[in-house]
């Protein structure tokens, strides 16, 4: 994982269809680069494996527990996954194995496969590798969810933001 001083350092999350668990994620890792002050130096965006949710915005429950802890999530719009994703970005942060599998299916060669990680890996301590899948469940799932993607994206920036301050 390298930054240069001409771009900054482009990360997608990706899970399912692209409404719960990775806007969750972009919306709380732009926080956490805004905070540090290295917002021009380091982007995100979030992508699904799926197409069924393309140009939604996220599910409300997402919204509501971003909201709760201050967040925005108001401009996301669901998107598919594509190959040039893994053109156009450093880091493929998959939220659970299923979505690790499909991207490493997807994978053209090994430099799309060297940048898909999982984003519970970035945790020494985590419990799972899998961030559940609130969907189905109610809003107290949802703010679970967004604790441990809080946890795991404050996790993933402290071992990015050595290589991304040293680029600039």
């Amino acid at each position: 994982m390298t930054a240069s001083a001409d771009a900054p350092f482009r990360v997608v999350f990706v899970c399912s269809g692209n409404i719960c668990r990775s806007p969750m994620a972009d919306v709380v890792f732009r926080r956490i680069a805004e905070t540090s002050g290295l917002s021009t130096r380091v982007s995100s965006s979030s992508a699904g494996t799926g197409d069924w949710h393309v140009g939604e915005r996220a599910d409300h429950r997402t919204l509501h527990a971003l909201e709760r802890l201050g967040y925005d999530g108001s401009a996301h719009r669901a998107r598919q996954f594509s190959f040039a994703d893994f053109d156009r970005n450093d880091l493929v942060v998959a939220l659970d194995r299923s979505h690790e599998r499909v991207l490493r299916g997807w994978a053209r060669s090994d430099d799309d496969a060297d940048k898909i990680a999982l984003l519970q890996s970035f945790l020494s301590d985590a419990e799972t590798l899998d961030v559940p899948d609130p969907y189905y469940a109610g809003p107290p799932m949802f703010d679970e969810v967004l604790g441990m993607i809080e946890r795991a994206s404050r996790a993933l920036f402290r071992q990015l933001e050595p290589a991304i301050r040293s680029a600039g």
